[in-house]
């Protein structure tokens, strides 16, 4: 690990660093990581970073005809994104259905300095390439959230960073805040279900055991739990957690970015997304959650549950696509064109 420390501390002179800068020495440490057969790396201060999301920050252009130069698809005619995303946008509007799609900003974009010194996250943007792409993405007609500058903003809150040290994931306050913002989006766009609750809640500390550790290749390890502040949501009044509702207008697809603080393998309860959004909105979503891919198998979730219930999307006015950036190049299975019903 100190191998690690050491090269990314000395990786750039002090001062600002332009983007380009920035892609370029990822791609250094990208290749090193593979060299040592380690899929996650130590940044400065006890931050620890996922591989798969450096890679991606290191790339130029990773759709259309560069997709599948850069893709760790294993089919090719599977690596570019754009066209599964607007077909599953398509097929949802055919159906009366609003598409969101949120992706988790890369740690790495929001905590630049933390991998290569002398960054400066406010005066530059760490990851042009990926706004890029959603601004293709938008000019296609899909409607994505990007947390970037929020995230940038708050990154030093009171609570704590929005992303856990140790962790692929964000913390307890990222949660918070990405339910906050996505509620803002959602929110006059789909009717209160008759089931609406409200709720209240608490902030709370609780401990996080990073899965980051023991990815460092040979000094991988498993490190002590990380202290982080969750935000805890009950119903109000019976102060019952608060459960997904498979009859709601709203429904969270994605990621294990959608189960961690509210699914008990993702520990802690009560303070994942579906939380912060039935906090929000003052009714609780639905959620297809996989602690696989967010790309193409949370989707074939999504088809399996219309097979056996072929009118559940007849109740649904919304699906919010969350699920981490890196997706849009690290995603083995590819980007598929899915059906979402028979």
């Amino acid at each position: 690990m100190r191998f690690f420390v050491a090269l990314f501390l000395l990786a750039a002179s002090a001062g600002r660093l332009a983007a380009q800068d920035v892609a370029a020495e990822l791609a250094k440490t990208v290749q090193k990581l593979e060299q040592n057969r380690a899929a996650a790396v130590a940044g400065s201060d006890g931050w620890l970073f996922f591989g798969g999301e450096l890679r991606l920050l290191s790339l130029s252009r990773f759709w259309g005809n560069d997709a599948a130069k850069v893709s760790r698809a294993h089919k090719p005619d599977l690596a570019d994104p754009i066209p599964a995303i607007l077909d599953f946008q398509q097929q949802l509007k055919a159906r009366g259905i609003e598409l969101l799609v949120v992706p988790v900003p890369p740690k790495a974009s929001v905590y630049p300095e933390k991998m290569v010194a002398g960054f400066d996250v406010r005066a530059k943007d760490p990851a042009p390439v990926l706004h890029q792409f959603y601004d293709e993405l938008r000019a296609a007609g899909v409607d994505v959230l990007d947390l970037s500058k929020l995230f940038i903003e708050k990154r030093d809150d009171n609570r704590g960073p929005v992303f856990c040290k140790t962790d692929s994931h964000w913390s307890g306050i990222g949660c918070a805040l990405a339910g906050e913002a996505i509620a803002e989006r959602v929110r006059g766009k789909i009717p209160k279900p008759v089931t609406a609750r409200k709720c209240v809640a608490e902030w709370k500390e609780a401990e996080r055991e990073g899965d980051l550790g023991t990815l460092l290749g040979r000094d991988g390890h498993k490190l002590p739990p990380e202290k982080i502040a969750v935000q805890s949501v009950s119903e109000t009044g019976t102060g019952a957690a608060v459960q997904e509702d498979p009859s709601s207008p709203l429904l969270l697809l994605g990621d294990s970015h959608t189960l961690i603080y509210h699914d008990r393998d993702f520990l802690p309860v009560r303070a994942g997304l579906v939380d912060q959004l039935a906090l929000q909105l003052g009714f609780a979503p639905d959620l297809i959650g996989t602690s696989g891919s967010g790309a193409t198998p949370v989707r074939i979730n999504l088809y399996r549950r219309t097979v056996k219930d072929p009118a559940y999307l007849a109740k649904k006015k919304m699906v919010v696509w969350c699920f981490a950036a890196r997706e849009f190049t690290e995603a083995t299975e590819g980007w598929a064109k899915v059906p979402v019903a028979k």
